[in-house]
């Protein structure tokens, strides 16, 4: 049997005395090698199993010069190969490792020594391309969530001082890329402020891309001065023109506040009503209800007026806020365990800033799941007073 502080060698040779000339040479030296030999590529595939390197013989009966070396790169590419030529037909070996194989060696030219070498520099070297390749995808990876952070995440384009905005973004599970989750802080040239919160539903540079088109999307007909519902209808279009499944939605949420930042209109679609924190306390803000963006009726979008007071701060997220577990069993924290939490850090601190009571919230929502939430969170603090 194999062990496993051993290398695992296939040898493919159909040559009886060069097979056990092979394994001779191995034992002369002592090499930390366990050799099973097959005559045949046929044979090798049912035996590849656990193997880390091959020694190929290039004259099998049932492949031709290179086609062996092809199917073990396209089949089992993890598998270090090294090539066994005869002296008439060295440069098949040097041909073979211009196409991938690690190395070569001619029969009647190698012994023990340099057999058990070249062997070992062989599984290291697919080891080591092994390991700039995962380097490669860990750098790309990294370059697509800069891409995508720089699309769902943007800087608001707020002129009002009196208004402060304070956003949060994790991604779920420790994920590489970002999902879906976006938000926008825009403030139109008539003196009202819109914020947008959207999830687009699953994860992954789909789903990423969806979003940032969205926040895009809704960004660009706020700027232009349309109406809400034209922007919001608008916006369906440009998510069922882009999504990549039928089955895809997006829930949003939206707040447009008045010039005189004490009333605003909320919109819902399959969202999370936002929080709103005054004086009086903490309360949910809800709306009429709308299926998400992507599902119904994309020209119908009702509102909600409310009213703010003279100081306010309105806390917009995305589910994945609010759907961590508290404690061991099935219980979510729910829009009403949210309250809870705010209620909580406000007792303890009445007068903490929107950005710190964003690190105590969302702190204590992972403390409560036991670790990093599964999905994605994004969350936008807007606070305002009037001054004297």
């Amino acid at each position: 049997m194999d062990r496993p502080d051993r290398t695992t060698v296939l040898l493919i040779e159909d040559d009886d005395g060069d097979a056990v000339l092979v394994e001779e040479l191995l034992h002369e030296v002592d090499a930390a090698v366990d050799v099973r030999r097959v005559q045949s590529l046929a044979e090798a595939k049912a035996a590849l199993h656990g193997r880390t390197c091959v020694l190929l013989d290039l004259g099998l009966p049932d492949t031709h010069e290179l086609d062996g070396l092809r199917w073990l790169q396209e089949n089992v590419p993890e598998v270090a190969v090294v090539v066994l030529t005869g002296f008439t037909d060295e440069y098949l070996g040097e041909e073979a490792v211009r196409i991938g194989a690690q190395d070569y060696l001619v029969k009647g030219q190698v012994d023990g020594q340099l057999l058990d070498r070249v062997i070992r520099y062989a599984v290291e070297r697919v080891r080591s391309e092994e390991i700039q390749r995962q380097l490669r995808e860990a750098q790309i990876y990294a370059e697509e969530n800069a891409r995508l952070e720089r699309g769902l995440l943007p800087t608001p384009l707020v002129s009002d001082p009196s208004l402060t905005v304070v956003a949060r973004y994790w991604p779920g599970g420790q994920r590489l890329l970002l999902g879906g989750d976006f938000y926008d802080v825009v403030e139109s040239a008539d003196g009202r402020v819109h914020a947008v919160v959207g999830d687009v539903c699953g994860h992954g540079p789909d789903e990423a891309a969806l979003g940032v088109s969205m926040r895009v999307a809704w960004r660009t007909m706020v700027l232009a001065a349309r109406p809400t519902t034209e922007a919001l209808t608008t916006l369906d279009q440009v998510f069922a023109h882009e999504r990549h499944r039928p089955s895809l939605f997006t829930t949003l949420g939206m707040l447009s506040i008045d010039p005189s930042r004490t009333a605003g209109r909320l919109y819902l679609a399959g969202h999370p009503p936002p929080l709103l924190i005054t004086p009086d306390g903490v309360r949910p803000l809800d709306a009429s209800p709308r299926t998400p963006v992507g599902v119904g009726d994309g020209s119908t979008w009702p509102s909600h007026e409310i009213r703010l007071g003279d100081r306010w701060t309105v806390l917009m997220y995305t589910d994945g806020l609010i759907e961590g577990r508290v404690g061991s069993g099935d219980e979510r924290l729910d829009v009403f365990g949210l309250v809870q939490l705010v209620e909580a850090a406000l007792a303890r601190d009445p007068r903490q800033s929107s950005d710190r009571l964003l690190e105590e919230i969302t702190g204590r929502v992972r403390e409560l799941n036991g670790g990093d939430l599964d999905d994605d969170m994004a969350v936008v603090a807007l606070s305002w007073a009037r001054t004297a």
